[in-house]
């Protein structure tokens, strides 16, 4: 991510998609700036999320936390409901994987 998108990004409500509940809940596992969610994979977030939370997040989480990364990575703002087909295929493969 560059330095200017990152200092745009003060706090974690400044990345687009991310709301007051979704950013208690990073702040929760440790995950207190834009910066620290930079270079977290989505899908392990969600992941961590879910454990500390003790219940399986909704699926549209993960869909967020990847535009969320999408973001942080590019500077482009898009919804988050655009990565729902991309989210679903993280979802069933690492579902297969799971004995």
């Amino acid at each position: 991510m560059s330095s200017s998108r990152l200092k745009q990004a003060t706090k974690l409500e400044d990345i687009p998609n991310i709301g007051t509940s979704i950013a208690a809940d990073l702040r929760a596992i440790g995950i207190l700036s834009p910066q620290q969610l930079a270079g977290r994979d989505p899908f392990a977030t969600y992941v961590e999320l879910s454990g500390t939370m003790e219940q399986r997040h909704d699926p549209c989480v993960l869909y967020v936390l990847m535009s969320a990364q999408h973001f942080l990575a590019c500077g482009e703002v898009r919804r988050w409901w655009t990565f729902t087909e991309q989210g679903k295929k993280i979802l069933a493969d690492k579902l297969k994987r799971e004995p």
